[in-house]
Parts: C-alpha cells; structure tokens; sequence
C-alpha cells in the first residue's frame, strides 16, 4: 500500500477545513413563548457569537462572519423581533440575553467569545453581568450594559401613557419618514469611509418590520440588575474589551464605567469611524477583534 506523505495529509487537512468554512450552516431554534430565533454557524474552533444592533440583523456582520470562521465557530443570530427570527410579543417577558443562552444550549455551545455592537452590546453587558461563566471573552462596540429597568420592574402607568403617546406620534409621521430619520442617525456620525456602509445598512433598514418603535415592548435587557450583579460581584475576571468609533469619544472624558469592576479590560478606540464601525472600517475593526481573543 502507498503511503500518503505528511505534507499530502496537511494539504488535505487545509481543504477539508476550507470547505467547512466555505458555506454557513442555517436553521432556527424554539425559545420560550413559542419563539423562534434564526442562526448562521460556519467554521471549527472556540465559539464566537455575534450580536446585532438594533434594527438590524446578521446582515451587519458581513465583513467578520467568514473571516472569523477561518479560525472560529462562529455564530450571528438574529435577535427575536429581527430579519427571520419569530415576532416579539407585548405580552410575553423575555430578554435577549436568555435567547442567547438557549441557541449556545442548543449549538451545544457551553462558553463563548460574545461580540455585541449597539443594542447588541447591550446584551452582550447583561451575559458579563449575570452570566459570566459562559463567556470566553466580551466585547463591547459601541455600547454596553444599559442604565435602564429591568425584567423585575415591568412597565407602569405612566411609562405606559408616555409609550401610548409616542407611538401615536410614530404613526402620525409614518414609518417610512422614521426609517429614513434613523437611518441618517446611523450615518451622521461616520468618518472618510462611512459611504461603503449607506446601502447596507439601508437595505437592513428599510427591510426591518419596526415593531418595536410601535408597540410597548417588555424588559428585553436586565440593565440595572446587571449593574447591581457586576458590582455585587466585586470584580469580574471575563477578558472584555469595549471599542468605540473616535467620533463618538470627541467629547467624552474618562474611560467606560465598565472597566471599574472589571479585572482583565481593554479599552479601544478606532480612528475616523463612528457608531457602525465594523461596517465602516471593517479591516482595523476585524484586526483588532482578532488580535484580542487570539490573544486569550
């Protein structure tokens, strides 16, 4: 019998592992309430998980999905109420973070790398906070864990009344009008290059349902009760870098609050970008990413 060579073996290896990363596997898991949350997964190694911003969807995410699945697993979901996961409902409580527990049990996933930008990172603060053993790292882009109510404070009257009131205003402008209004926001703050992210982050946009702005929505995020958990804890030893768009820190001083209860941070900012920086400066973005969980 011949022998095949090591080197034969390693080109094998090489292909065999090219072709796992070459196309996502795709499918949707049962969450509590009868919901449904849509996954891409593509790629072998330490898990990474990433997180949406709001109005959103995996879609954000182009540029990193098949370049960290080169050495990751590598998982983007979207959050219930967005692109194909199943509606949100106003009379269910549930948080994002849970749902995200409930894919990595069922990806059989027990502690991963969790990357959040926006509301995404919001999320990804809640799991720092309340959940840290099923995190490898975190990382934090532009946001982190909300000062807001959590899922033990539903909503009352007058925040009910305040809600009735805002969505009517909504309809009276018109979702249309709204999309493009937000839109603008999402830009506004971009540097040299925010024009290579416009028609993405429109086409997300405009495909986004935008239930949330008109209805009540229930505590998706635990907010104060991860703040009180974090500080409770004393200090947190999870990896965990947060990164900001320099366009956003030009009139900010003094490092995120975060960083005060936690034992192993890194605090970054990416030059010329703003909030969508890894849509706007993918390549810095991706590096840096890279750089700081290859280095876990």
């Amino acid at each position: 019998m011949k022998r095949i060579s090591l080197s034969t073996l390693m080109m094998l290896a090489a292909l065999l592992l090219g072709a796992c990363t070459s196309s996502p596997t795709t499918g949707y898991i049962p969450v509590s309430g009868n919901g449904t949350i849509y996954y891409e997964e593509m790629g072998n190694g330490p898990a990474v998980i990433l997180l949406h911003g709001h109005s959103l969807d995996t879609r954000m995410w182009d540029a990193q999905f098949a370049a960290f699945a080169k050495q990751y697993r590598t998982v983007r979901l979207d959050f219930r109420g967005y692109g194909h996961s199943s509606t949100q409902r106003e009379d269910f409580q549930h948080t994002h973070a849970d749902d995200v527990l409930t894919v990595m049990d069922s990806l059989h996933i027990d502690r991963a790398h969790v990357i959040g930008l926006s509301m995404g990172a919001f999320v990804a603060g809640d799991m720092l906070a309340i959940f840290p053993h099923r995190l490898l790292s975190c990382t934090l882009v532009s946001g982190g864990i909300r000062n807001s109510p959590g899922p033990s404070e539903p909503m009352g009257e007058a925040e009910s009344r305040q809600r009735d009131e805002e969505i009517a205003a909504l309809k009276q402008k018109g979702i249309d009008a709204y999309k493009r209004e937000w839109h603008d926001i999402l830009m506004s703050s971009g540097g040299s290059q925010r024009e290579r992210m416009r028609q993405p982050l429109w086409q997300m946009v405009n495909d986004w349902s935008a239930w949330q702005p008109l209805h009540k929505e229930v505590r998706l995020f635990y907010g104060k009760e991860a703040w009180q958990a974090l500080r409770e804890r004393g200090t947190t030893d999870v990896p965990t870098l947060i990164v900001r768009g320099e366009n956003e820190v030009k009139d900010r001083n003094g490092r995120p609050r975060e960083m005060n209860h936690l034992s192993r941070a890194r605090f970054e900012i990416i030059p010329d970008c703003g909030h969508m920086l890894n849509m706007e400066r993918p390549e810095e973005f991706n590096a840096l990413l890279l750089d700081f969980i290859g280095g876990i």
